[in-house]
């Protein structure tokens, strides 16, 4: 038997294909073959080769029209084989200024994602540019896990990645103050006037929340002067006291020192802290997710605790020169010192003993707005700046009176 590569003899087929031409040697057409194998000559001379041809030109006239037909049939444009989805043609990018687009796309250049690292372990946050000298804002708890020679690293919305110094920090107000050096094209965001917002107005609040940086989530102003606490003894820091904007605009953690901005895109807000659904003990900046009860410092305190940190390093708080007793469950707050010490309860010469204030008084008011509670007096006052004149209620021994005071002044730290 031949090897695979050799060439023999090609067996005959038991019922060879009647179309199948036999080969000569010679590569010519040979006569055909009937089943069974015996030649057949042709009769007449010229008629068989006529025959054959018309055969094979019937074959290939039969090959291209199938080949058409299949093509055809794939590749028709009719409606019925052909689907074509309608969709709108590209428009214009550009978007309307006090669109929340227009808002996002005029304020994400000023705005920066913080990351921290030192002793006291990691922590993000957001900020933004105050300035061309490089001076930029946030809050305290953002930069605190840094401490001393600690890491603080910032990240641009373009991307550009810079190292930052503290400048000063307010763990009263819970604001800070960090400067980056060497970076050019510094995009400064409006200051607004947070006096001038009212409950309905619509809000954007940008940050990082979880890590996701350029996160742009939109609101309105739920309510202002709304008083409010964070930090203290859940998480180790100072308590901070924020007369503060609220906003169902979604903020979660990551928010922390980010632009809560008004429709011209100006600043009029630091979002600072949250209420999650998991948060019995108040407003703070946890790891719980948005209700849509989020809390910035306005925009007005922060413009003056800012201006003071850069300037000096340090800032000041208006004070009344009394001691609140905290654990007064009363309606107001009481003032009151340490137990078996309430003579250190007045400030001797301070602005409440100036008007007359005294250790067991309870004051109720601030220029006419009820206070219920230490905590509420405290918001109270920190909203104001040392030398502003205030007017309180106070009440003794079951009778009501006014008093008018100038606030002092305190460092913060």
């Amino acid at each position: 038997m031949p090897g695979a590569g050799a060439a023999g003899p090609a067996p005959e087929a038991a019922f060879p294909d009647p179309h199948r031409l036999s080969q000569s040697p010679g590569g010519r057409p040979g006569p055909s073959r009937w089943p069974g194998g015996t030649p057949v000559r042709p009769r007449g001379g010229k008629a068989a080769p006529l025959a054959v041809g018309a055969a094979l030109l019937a074959l290939f006239a039969g090959g291209i029209g199938g080949a058409v037909g299949v093509y055809a049939a794939r590749h028709s444009d009719s409606g019925s084989d052909r689907v074509t989805l309608p969709q709108a043609s590209v428009g214009s990018g550009d978007r309307a200024r006090d669109s929340i687009a227009g808002i996002a796309a005029s304020t994400l250049p000023g705005v920066v994602y913080i990351h921290v690292r030192g002793t006291a372990g990691e922590d993000t946050g957001t900020g933004f540019v105050l300035d061309t000298k490089g001076h930029i804002l946030t809050n305290n708890h953002v930069v605190g896990a840094a401490g001393k020679g600690g890491d603080i690293e910032v990240t641009f919305n373009g991307g550009q990645v810079s190292k930052a110094k503290v400048v000063g920090v307010d763990s009263g107000y819970d604001l800070a103050v960090i400067e980056v050096g060497g970076v050019s094209g510094l995009h400064p965001l409006a200051l607004g006037n947070s006096d001038s917002v009212r409950v309905g107005d619509p809000v954007v609040a940008i940050g990082a929340p979880y890590g996701l940086e350029g996160t742009v989530t939109a609101g309105i102003i739920s309510a202002t002067r709304r008083p409010i606490t964070a930090g203290g003894k859940t998480d180790g820091t100072e308590v901070s006291y924020v007369d503060a904007l609220q906003t169902d605009a979604p903020i979660n953690p990551g928010n922390s020192g980010g632009p809560l901005v008004d429709a011209q895109g100006r600043v009029i807000g630091i979002n600072s802290a949250i209420r999650a659904a998991d948060d019995s003990a108040g407003p703070a900046g946890g790891q719980g997710g948005s209700i849509g009860l989020g809390f910035a410092i306005p925009a007005n305190q922060a413009k003056r605790v800012a201006e003071e940190l850069i300037n000096t390093g340090r800032a000041t708080h208006p004070v009344i020169g009394v001691t609140v007793d905290m654990n007064y469950d009363g309606d107001g707050a009481r003032v009151g010192g340490k137990a078996g010490d309430a003579a250190a309860a007045v400030t001797p010469g301070g602005p409440g003993d100036q008007a007359g204030i005294r250790t067991g008084d309870v004051i109720t008011a601030v220029d006419g707005e009820r206070v219920h509670r230490g905590e509420e007096l405290i918001v109270k006052i920190r909203s104001h700046r040392p030398g502003d004149r205030l007017t309180l209620t106070v009440v003794r021994g079951g009778s009501e009176r006014t008093v008018e005071l100038t606030l002092g002044s305190a460092t913060g730290n």
